[in-house]
């Protein structure tokens, strides 16, 4: 029979395994702890600047004495005489020039105007032709209406029935 104190499971206390050779941690596991560090660190000293807390009685380190100016001002009050009411301002008028044109429409002569079959036109431009608009205003006859003596279409540009407007 064999000894049941010894063989490979026989030892109550297990022998701890050798020690590993201690080597620097990767990059990136060390990234794993600088990272957050710093961002803690970032934002407590955010919270520590914005916190506004100044004291009034820190002196500047450079502060030398100085003498001190103090400035006196003297005022003198003088009397003067009550101001006269202002006079109104001149009233103005203003005078405007109005000169009036009275267009008159020739009526065409009895027994006149016909086109040769007895009838009479149809544009009521048979006797007066303008070739534009610049010898419709010399002739002071501008604006002219459809159907008046001297109307054309080739005057109306908006074809509005008023020919030569502006």
């Amino acid at each position: 029979m064999s000894n049941p104190y010894t063989g490979p499971h026989a030892n109550p206390y297990p022998v701890p395994p050798a020690p590993q050779p201690v080597r620097p941690a990767p990059r990136w596991a060390r990234k794993r702890y600088v990272l957050p560090t710093l961002g803690l660190a970032w934002f407590i000293g955010v919270g520590i600047g914005a916190s506004g807390d100044t004291t009034d009685d820190a002196k500047p380190a450079a502060a030398k004495p100085r003498p001190t100016v103090t400035v006196t001002a003297t005022a003198t009050a003088t009397a003067t005489p009550l101001a006269k009411k202002p006079e109104p301002a001149p009233t103005v008028t203003a005078t405007k020039t109005v000169r009036a044109t009275t267009t008159v429409t020739a009526q065409p002569a009895a027994g006149g105007g016909s086109d040769g079959n007895g009838t009479g036109g149809s544009g009521g431009s048979e006797d007066v032709y303008y070739a534009n608009c610049s010898a419709v205003r010399a002739a002071g006859a501008a604006p002219i209406h459809r159907g008046e003596p001297g109307y054309a279409s080739h005057l109306d540009r908006d074809n509005d029935g008023i020919a030569c407007d502006t």
